[in-house]
């Protein structure tokens, strides 16, 4: 298996587990406060989105050979809206924070999906390769790929399980991994 591959492949579990534990959640877990700034998994996941929506203009930038194209919510924001994570995750708050969980869910679904199609795209040298894309700053597009969803699953996903105490839908059990 080559890195891209490999990649790819740690994405789709990730991708997975995601599934499996959102799937195993009452819409009364999914919607309550439970985390900081009194946000609910719903809210995380729409804040997974959000970010997950500039990593995909970023992936699609390379599959174009061209800059990306952020979307116009981030374009919005003035100043330099990478260094200041706290303006911009209030934005995508802001933006989501009344869609209901069914919207959220799919938007997060259908954005994970894109993620790993546009990944499949891009060759492994040039996904690999720091100095192909100038507006990337020496960072790769495989770097894109695993900094945008690497952590995501061990570190919320797992203090989701830890909230919950592997409650699903049906009351107590292993939530299932």
């Amino acid at each position: 298996m080559n890195m891209k591959e490999h990649i790819l492949a740690a994405l789709r579990e990730q991708f997975n587990s995601w599934e499996e534990l959102l799937a195993s959640m009452s819409d009364k877990q999914i919607t309550a406060p439970q985390f900081d700034l009194n946000w609910s998994i719903k809210d995380v996941m729409a804040h997974l989105w959000g970010w997950q929506q500039i990593s995909i203009a970023r992936m699609e930038g390379g599959t174009l050979d061209r800059e990306p194209e952020f979307p116009k919510w981030v374009m919005e924001l003035k100043g330099v809206w990478e260094e200041d994570e706290d303006k911009t995750n209030a934005r995508i708050y802001e933006i989501n924070h009344e869609k209901p969980w069914t919207e959220i869910r799919q938007n997060w679904r259908d954005g994970f999906l894109r993620f790993l199609e546009l990944g499949n795209k891009i060759s492994e040298k040039d996904l690999l390769d720091g100095d192909r894309y100038p507006w990337l700053k020496g960072y790769s597009l495989a770097f894109i790929l695993v900094a945008a969803t690497a952590e995501q699953f061990p570190a919320i996903g797992g203090k989701i399980k830890m909230e919950f105490g592997g409650l699903g839908k049906n009351g107590p059990g292993p939530v299932g991994f």
